[in-house]
């Protein structure tokens, strides 16, 4: 807001400062959180308690000069900023780092108030009575006037400061160092100004709501380029500097202070051709430029094309350009921020990333520039999750429509099957608290696409439209991030698709807001032509016996394809909602055919069926027209078959009959989930003499994958199939297949023949692990010496290589002489090279496999009262080993020998008492579990399935189930 040079011009913008000042003051109810834009969720949790600035005065515009002596590394300035009063004080309360160091300030009316020249009453000049430096814990300074100044007035704060350039870390105003070919030496200044940085680079109001306008100027050489925000309007010398020049940067919009950008450098930008033009918006065109050093410059020749494709892609999504008339790419050395700095009008990027071929990234940053840059987000911290996953659905979206072949595989399925299997857990987020907020906005993110398929593209594009537009108009252009979800409301609406009662702000919280996820049962009765869906809360873990039910409820989107009816183009308008928990319709579909529901994840909840669907699902899949299913779907009906049955709500034979389809498979998507559960029901079954049987089913399995993989050729062949072929591959080896094990073998033999094996590891990790299960007890023993032998403080080898040889020692064998050999040497021999820390970590490392924390639990039994000598003053290592020893059997020859040793040592256990005590309980939960699932997989695996489809039609076979309407478990649970 520019100071007004009309007595009346300035009020209504007063008003304006009032309301959301007002606004502000109503979230003090909401818990203190900071603000966020595009930085990780949890730096919120390093940064210092955000203390709201008071609200006396309101900034108006800065004008800002700034002086960068890189051979010094130091910064001064010399700022001129225009406040204006909302409420009657004596006060003017900036942010400053303490590092800024504060060198002369003064204080002078521009304006009295409107009741002082009403009256006709003269200017009077403003004492400053004292002035509080910033501290560690008060980023403030703070002026004390001598008079108190009334609503209205405005007055201009000229302060002249010294900070120091950021050397060491990219925050703040930063100077980076780079080399060229030659070794000649190159200087970069920046500024990097995320949440609670701009006032290390100039006093200033730095909170979000406190926009104004910015008159830059910066002194730098006459041999570097200078850019900011907006265009330079002009440049001029410098008296005291010859080689010096100034360069004075045109008036930016109302910006906070966090949005002032920065960028000093020799850099050269590429020339974009003239068909790589960013398209007109209302007769203007955005001028895009591509920065790097002359040695890189090649490597971004690609960059523009990416560029200018992603922005005509957001121009056209949104309807608008982002309102400047430039903007800047830099690809910048040496730069060490988690995350590209996405001020508005000029971006930089770390070399790597910008020069990258892939879309998303860029997407998502260059998003900002509409939602976080154009309009901006108030101080909540609920605005800034929306915003980061608003922007990321958006740069998934338009990689998505540019270059599919990026996404493919990664999008939605990389979040969305780790947050089914942590929501599934009895305690989510025990013990990984810190994710809680990135999974927080992987939920927003989900619920956006959820509504890109509901609502219709189309519809979800109208309402973000209008959303920016509403809030571009103003001046400010400071938004609340939740009314999104209002304007959804009032499209939808319009259009006729939501149910009544339905509200997008109630649907977007039960999904956000929970740390769970539905499970949906889709019961199909073929006589009275019917379906009937339930929900309730998917649980892959029984909880407690003293948690209490779960019994929430979500408005889920039924979106219903069959063989003959696949529409994902249309929006939902058959909901599930929260009350009542069931819903039944009619089936149309016919008894022949199958029904897929959540085709595409389009919600975040696991699907079940009767038996009858999901055997036409299966034989469909091994069938000729597997392929009309998309990939993404094939994918969910593998995941969400073995997860039901992990989880004991579906029989795990119909599981594995959709594991049969996978021998005609070559999806990397479809691929995925069955890794997965290969990884997790072979760990679960290990040890059990069901075990080697699924070995040899998943050897049958990969081979042929496997054997495929390897005949393409690998040149320049996609990420994905490299990523296919090494889990392949991984599995193959875990299981024992030969020729992987011999691989190994012999590239471990160029380490055990080597004359000095403790000067270097030759050997990739990924051959040490089969070499150390199946491998012989010399190759074993020779890993052993090398731990033992491992050199202390040597630069040319790394601690981590030791405790990487370590691990893979304790956890990969299945010889248990092998892991009762280390726990002699560590334990009973007491060697000086093992610290307690190996031995914590040998103890959670044997709990991955059977023939661990088995050799572990014999060896505590036979050796107890060494072992409790050995430990008694170090109670982590006793408790460590007691629950390694005991708490992850399975069977009931585990529970019985864990319930021996506690009743013959139940007064022995001291601090690890309650540890027994818990271990006996889920031992007890896991034995249930195998006892009701070991003869099914075992069953099954024995009779592997004939390939024959039956001659009978698909009804006559629904109906001679008679367990058709059930919810499909194993024989001896059907109801």
């Amino acid at each position: 807001m520019k100071i007004a040079k009309s007595t009346m011009r300035w009020i209504p913008a007063i008003a304006g400062l009032v309301l959301i000042l007002v606004l502000l003051q109503d979230a003090e109810a909401i818990p203190r959180t900071k603000w966020r834009r595009s930085i990780d969720l949890d730096d919120i949790f390093n940064q210092r308690s955000l203390a709201r600035l008071p609200a006396h005065v309101v900034p108006t515009r800065y004008e800002l000069k700034l002086r960068p002596f890189m051979e010094n590394n130091v910064f001064k300035g010399d700022l001129k900023l225009n406040v204006t009063w909302i409420y009657t004080s004596d006060q003017i309360t900036l942010n400053v780092h303490p590092d800024l160091k504060i060198d002369d300030y003064d204080v002078r009316i521009v304006q009295p108030s409107l009741e002082e020249r009403e009256n006709g009453w003269p200017m009077l000049d403003v004492h400053v009575l004292s002035a509080e430096q910033p501290t560690e814990k008060r980023h403030y300074f703070v002026l004390k006037l001598q008079e108190m100044l009334k609503n209205g007035t405005m007055c201009e704060v000229s302060i002249k400061f010294t900070g120091q350039l950021s050397t060491n870390e990219t925050s703040g105003l930063f100077k980076h160092n780079y080399v060229d070919a030659l070794e000649r030496k190159y200087s970069f200044v920046g500024a990097y100004l995320g949440f609670d940085q701009a006032q290390k680079m100039f006093p200033c109001m730095d909170e979000p709501p406190y926009k104004a306008n910015f008159k830059l100027s910066v002194l730098h050489p006459r041999n570097m380029t200078a850019r900011s925000n907006t265009p330079t309007a002009n440049y001029s010398d410098d008296a005291d500097v010859e080689d010096q020049i100034w360069s004075h940067f045109e008036e930016t919009p109302e910006i906070a202070p966090y949005q002032l950008a920065l960028a000093v450098a020799d850099f050269r930008f590429v020339s974009l051709s003239p068909e790589l033009q960013v398209d007109e918006m209302n007769g203007t065109r955005l001028e895009v430029k591509i920065w790097g050093r002359v040695e890189y410059i090649n490597a971004l020749r690609h960059v523009p094309n990416k560029v200018v494709t992603i922005i005509n892609y957001l121009q056209k999504y949104f309807n608008s350009s982002i309102l400047l008339p430039k903007l800047d790419l830099m690809a910048v050395p040496s730069y060490s921020a988690a995350k590209a700095s996405d001020s508005w009008g000029l971006m930089l990027f770390k070399e790597s990333e910008l020069s990258s071929p892939y879309c998303w990234n860029t997407a998502y940053e260059l998003a900002y520039q509409w939602i976080g840059q154009y309009i901006t987000t108030y101080i909540h911290w609920d605005d800034g999750q929306i915003n980061k996953a608003l922007n990321s659905f958006l740069a998934s979206q338009a990689t998505v429509d540019i270059n599919p072949d990026e996404m493919e595989g990664k999008w939605p399925m990389t979040m969305l099957y780790s947050l089914y299997y942590e929501f599934g857990k009895a305690d989510p987020f025990s013990r990984v608290a810190g994710i809680r907020n990135e999974a927080t906005s992987s939920k927003i993110e989900l619920a956006f696409r959820m509504f890109n398929y509901t609502l219709g593209k189309d519809l979800l594009q109208k309402g973000i439209r209008i959303f920016i537009k509403k809030h571009s108009e103003g001046p400010r252009r400071l938004v609340m991030m939740g009314e999104l979800y209002n304007i959804l409301y009032e499209v939808a609406k319009e259009a006729d698709i939501l149910p009544k009662d339905l509200q997008i702000s109630s649907i977007a919280g039960k999904w956000v807001i929970r740390d769970r996820v539905p499970l949906v049962t889709v019961i199909r009765d073929y006589e009275t032509k019917a379906i009937t869906f339930n929900q309730k809360v998917y649980l892959r873990e029984a909880p407690p016996a003293s948690t209490s039910k779960l019994s929430f409820t979500w408005d889920i989107p039924l979106v219903i394809v069959s063989e003959n009816k696949w529409e994902l183009d249309k929006p939902c308008r058959l909901w599930m909602t929260s009350e009542p928990k069931n819903l039944t319709i009619p089936d149309t579909y016919g008894e022949d055919n199958f029904i897929i529901v959540n085709p595409e994840e389009i919600g975040m909840f696991l699907v079940n069926y009767d038996r009858c669907n999901w055997r036409m699902l299966s034989e469909y899949l091994q069938g000729p027209n597997r392929k009309t299913i998309p990939v993404l779907t094939r994918a969910k009906l593998i995941h969400d078959a073995w997860n039901l049955a992990y989880a004991g709500e579906l029989c795990f034979e119909i599981a594995l009959n959709m594991t049969l389809s996978l021998k005609e498979e070559r999806s990397h998507v479809v691929w995925e989930p069955v890794f997965m559960m290969i990884d997790h029901i072979g760990r679960r079954i290990e040890g059990t003499d069901v075990y080697p049987k699924f070995e040899q089913y998943v050897q049958t399995l990969l081979t042929p994958l496997f054997l495929e993989l390897n005949e393409s050729d690998r040149t320049d062949e996609p990420s994905w199939k490299t990523h296919m072929r090494s889990m392949a591959k991984h599995f193959l080896c875990r299981a024992g297949y030969a020729p992987c094990v011999q691989e190994a073998r012999d590239e471990y033999k160029k380490w055990l023949t080597n004359e000095e094996p403790d000067k270097g590891n030759p050997v990739a990790n990924e051959f040490i692990c089969p070499v150390f299960k199946w491998g012989s007890e010399e190759e074993w023993e020779f890993g052993l010496q090398r731990v033992i032998n491992f050199p202390q403080n040597s630069p040319e080898r790394k601690q981590s290589e030791r405790t990487y040889l370590l691990k893979t020692l304790a956890g990969c064998p299945k010889d248990k002489n092998k892991i009762e050999r280390l726990l002699n040497v560590t334990i009973l021999d007491q060697n000086g090279n093992f610290s307690d820390s190996d031995i914590h970590l040998i103890f959670s490392t044997l709990t991955g496999g059977s023939a661990g924390y088995t050799t572990l639990f014999n060896f505590l039994s036979d050796h107890w009262d060494t072992v409790k000598h050995r430990f008694e003053n170090k109670t982590h290592l006793w408790d460590g080993m007691i629950n390694s020893a005991t708490a992850s059997f399975n069977t009931q020859e585990g529970l019985d020998s864990v319930s021996e040793l506690y009743k013959n040592r139940q007064d022995e256990f001291d601090t690890a008492s309650h540890i027994i005590k818990e271990a006996l309980k889920l031992i007890k939960h896991e034995t249930e579990w195998s006892k009701k699932n070991l003869p099914v997989i075992e069953a099954w695996l024995d009779e592997n399935l004939p390939n024959n489809l039956p001659t009978a039609t698909q009804s006559q076979m629904c109906e001679m189930d008679q367990q058709g309407t059930q919810i499909p478990l194993c024989s001896e649970n059907k109801q």
